[in-house]
């Protein structure tokens, strides 16, 4: 199990709601074990290990054990009461505490959250933007950000990269957090004047409850590919799980994106109004019409320069990132602004011709200097996600490219052969690794990529090392000016999944150092750094990799 110490906090608002026990009861509950007269609840948590005094429990049948078991640890903490299933409820009767019966306390947790901090539809709330899709969710949702910014417009987010409200960043446990958290998020961000949220809402955030009880201002939908089967039975069950947000109940309008498939599906399933948008570039259909177009005009090491053109009129502008699918992200976020109110004079003052100011983290994210090869750590992890990458990277890359990449453990086994494939087809040089073996053999993670790569490719330089640590040491080795090394699957995360034990790890740095020890210059980093500086260099057999 993750050490919870080593987890991001979960953030309250600062003044905390005083909502009545008695009136929670009346509005949610189906019974009531105990008196509720005279207790306020100040919050909701599903884990103890992030309770409050003065907050209500809420403890739900898990995978293995009901959370009600830990009902007399949340007394001792400071629990008020308990929100349970009638099965915790008899589990939870010798604490003492007041208990709310509920029928499916994960299904009712949105909208008691909103209830309990104020965060429902009807309530005052920043403009919330949300992002779903197999690929470019967290893009999207950065680019979002940065464009408000550049708007003048005070910002939060949400993403799988990091948490920010107005400013403050927060590193991020889940894609989209539980409900009772995201509700609790909302109300903190209200409170400190943030006007707009970007959101990155997963399949399994939607299937999960996470999401609940709130209505986004604009829902957009980026594409869809293999990823997730471990969680659903097959694509179409993974599509089902996208589509809900693009109901009345969960969002005012869309905008979609018809470069995969599944775009067109969507707008057929939509029940709410939607835009359209397509980048010809990559779309799977480039000859099917869009309200809105992105042409790629200019491909560059340090960005790609694209137009939009639609009903509204056209402008120019640049991402900061390399990448045909970036540009196409960055279409959709400024499409979305323009359905949420932004109007597109404002957006064409402001972007036409002019580069988008926003940080991507781990997303293609260029960790070398000018001299030297390019290393671009990326967190990507589909197939889909690979190919797309790579394609960029060789389009801005004079000499050869070297993929590195690992795939999850505990994760979708079903996509592992194509990973392996597509980072064969788009390389010069693989190198297969390590990434989150979990509780998993690292050692079968890599037979299945590396089965996957020399079947499409059984002629190509294709090596195995194992640790990472070795193995970006090995890649740097390999290359020199005018190369690029692409390493796939890390990104912007600080730790390594072994066993369950977070391990403190940075790709970033290490990429960093490896490139220090072979003598090429690099630039300081943007980041915190999760080594100590004075610690001894990659290059150290006893350091790096025993």
């Amino acid at each position: 199990m993750t050490n919870a110490s080593s987890l991001p906090p979960v953030l309250r608002p600062e003044h905390p709601p005083a909502r009545s026990l008695s009136e929670l009861a009346q509005r949610f509950g189906t019974a009531v074990h105990g008196a509720t007269e005279g207790i306020t609840v100040s919050g909701l948590t599903l884990a103890t290990a992030d309770l409050r005094p003065g907050e209500a429990f809420v403890a739900i049948q898990g995978v293995n054990r009901h959370g009600a078991e830990f009902a007399q640890v949340a007394a001792d903490q400071g629990a008020v009461a308990i929100v349970t299933d009638e099965a915790g409820a008899t589990l939870a009767s010798s604490t003492g505490l007041p208990i709310v019966v509920v029928p499916h306390p994960r299904a009712i947790l949105g909208d008691l959250s909103a209830w309990v901090y104020g965060t429902g539809a009807e309530d005052d709330l920043p403009v919330l933007l949300a992002t779903t899709g197999t690929n470019g969710k967290t893009s999207v949702s950065h680019l979002l950000e940065g464009m408000l910014g550049q708007l003048g417009v005070v910002t939060g987010l949400s993403s799988t990269a990091e948490r920010h409200i107005a400013g403050t960043v927060i590193v991020s446990r889940l894609t989209t957090p539980e409900a009772s958290e995201f509700h609790a998020l909302l109300a903190l961000m209200r409170e400190r004047g943030v006007e707009a949220v970007a959101v990155e809402v997963s399949a399994q955030a939607l299937s999960r409850h996470r999401v609940d009880g709130i209505l986004f201002d604009v829902a957009g939908f980026t594409n869809l590919s293999h990823d997730h089967l471990d969680d659903y039975a097959d694509m179409e069950e993974y599509f089902e799980a996208k589509l809900p947000l693009f109901r009345p109940d969960r969002a005012q309008v869309g905008v979609v994106a018809l470069d995969s498939p599944a775009g067109q599906a969507v707008v057929a399933r939509s029940e709410i109004p939607v835009s359209t948008i397509l980048t010809p570039a990559i779309a799977a259909d480039a000859d099917q019409s869009a309200d809105w177009i992105v042409d790629i005009l200019d491909e560059r090491s340090d960005g790609t320069t694209f137009s939009l053109t639609g009903p509204e009129g056209a402008l120019t502008t640049t991402v900061p990132v390399i990448g045909r699918h970036m540009a196409a992200n960055a279409g959709l976020a400024l499409v979305m602004l323009l359905a949420a109110g932004y109007g597109w004079e404002r957006l064409v003052d402001t972007f036409d011709g002019e580069r988008i100011i926003a940080h991507l983290p781990g997303r293609t994210e260029r960790v070398s200097g000018e001299r030297g090869p390019a290393v671009y750590v990326d967190f990507g992890h589909s197939p889909d996600a690979f190919e797309k990458t790579l394609a960029a990277v060789r389009r801005v890359t004079p000499g050869k490219v070297l993929m590195l990449v690992g795939a999850d453990g505990d994760r979708d086994k079903t996509k592992r052969a194509d990973m392996g494939r597509t980072s064969a087809e788009g390389s010069d040089i693989l190198i297969i690794t390590d990434h989150h073996p979990r509780h998993e053999n690292p050692e079968e993670i890599r037979e299945a990529l590396l089965a996957g790569a020399r079947a499409a490719r059984p002629d190509q330089n294709i090596l195995e090392f194992s640790p990472p640590e070795r193995a970006i040491l090995e890649a740097v080795a390999l290359v020199g000016e005018g190369d690029a090394i692409l390493w796939a699957g890390p990104g912007h995360q600080d730790y390594r999944d072994i066993r369950g034990v977070r391990t403190p790890y940075s790709a970033r740095e290490l990429a960093r150092r490896a490139l220090r020890d072979a003598g090429w210059p690099v630039p300081e980093p943007a980041w915190p750094v999760p080594y100590p500086e004075d610690s001894a260099p990659l290059s150290d057999p006893e350091r790096a990799w025993e």
